[in-house]
């Protein structure tokens, strides 16, 4: 069966500084791209965003994306030369200035390796490919934009009562999730509320791991996925859980920074049974929370 989680995704290559080096973000993270216009100041702004651009009708920060993952800054007489790069991720609409706007191309996503282990918890690469001979870098957009606008602490800690706990702690709850800033807020949202999970960082590990604890008669019940990844997006992981007798009944969800509403129909479409926008601990522990009531009833049926 073939899946219907095929979406055309291309990706942005772009350069941060004048050397060679390429770096990408995928195009569904992408409003739009526009020239550089004069920007107006913000007080007390983070120092890494030079102001803001109105952007059809719409107020949108700046950041200087070069000096926001560890490069020179753009200097002010570059400006005008320069592109921004109007994004929609993590509920938040900003501009990333860059230097160069390379072009958009067609990518094979299953091709894209992980960042590696050594790289450490605070590089901002979440994936590296190729294109022309060339490595191009696949940047962490959660990552960043975590560095320069924090989460506020009652968004990261969910609310639930001492039965609702208990309704999820005897669960199998797997998290997965490229990015490390994603892994860590979800991991810390259940610790907060001390539920055990297992989490894997790609789709590929995460259908492998499903099959290994379906064999040993403990499959998972909670899916919580994120959808752009490497090898296997979580659009294909939903796609394939559903479609696999052993491990379909887990309830599916698809955690993502993309706008929610382009992504619901879309994850209904391949069996994911929710999609939510990042990140809300309260609304996922929520939609958790009916996964345990569908496995619930489910039993009650059998």
């Amino acid at each position: 069966m073939k899946s219907k989680a095929k979406q055309s995704q291309g990706m942005l290559l772009f350069k941060l500084s004048l050397q060679q080096q390429s770096f990408a973000i995928g195009t569904l993270k992408v409003r739009e791209i526009v020239p550089y216009s004069p920007t107006t100041q913000i007080p007390y702004s983070h120092h890494h965003v030079i102001g803001t651009v109105n952007i059809r009708g719409l107020t949108v920060p700046v950041i200087d994306m070069a000096a926001a993952i560890g490069f020179r800054p753009i200097s002010k007489e570059e400006y005008n030369n320069c592109y921004l790069i109007v994004t929609d991720c993590l509920r938040t609409i900003v501009a990333f200035m860059v230097r160069t706007i390379e072009k958009i191309i067609d990518c094979d996503w299953h091709a894209i390796e992980p960042s590696p282990e050594t790289a450490g918890p605070d590089v901002f690469v979440t994936g590296i490919t190729r294109h022309d001979d060339k490595i191009v870098q696949m940047l962490d957009v959660e990552l960043l934009l975590s560095k320069i606008y924090p989460q506020d602490a009652s968004a990261r800690i969910p609310i639930l009562t001492d039965v609702e706990r208990e309704r999820l702690k005897p669960l199998n709850i797997l998290l997965v999730d490229d990015s490390i800033i994603a892994r860590k807020q979800l991991s810390d949202a259940l610790d907060s509320i001390n539920i055990s999970y297992s989490v894997c960082k790609n789709g590929i590990d995460a259908l492998d791991l499903m099959k290994n604890y379906a064999e040993e008669g403990r499959p998972v019940d909670l899916l919580v996925s994120d959808i752009e990844m490497p090898g296997l997006d979580g659009y294909e992981l939903a796609f394939e859980v559903q479609n696999n007798p052993k491990i379909s009944n887990a309830y599916r969800i698809l955690h993502t920074s993309l706008s929610s509403e382009m992504s619901a129909d879309r994850a209904h479409q391949v069996g994911a049974h929710e999609a939510l926008s990042k990140f809300d601990a309260t609304e996922l522990v929520q939609a958790m929370l009916r996964g345990a009531e569908q496995i619930e009833k489910s039993a009650v049926k059998s």
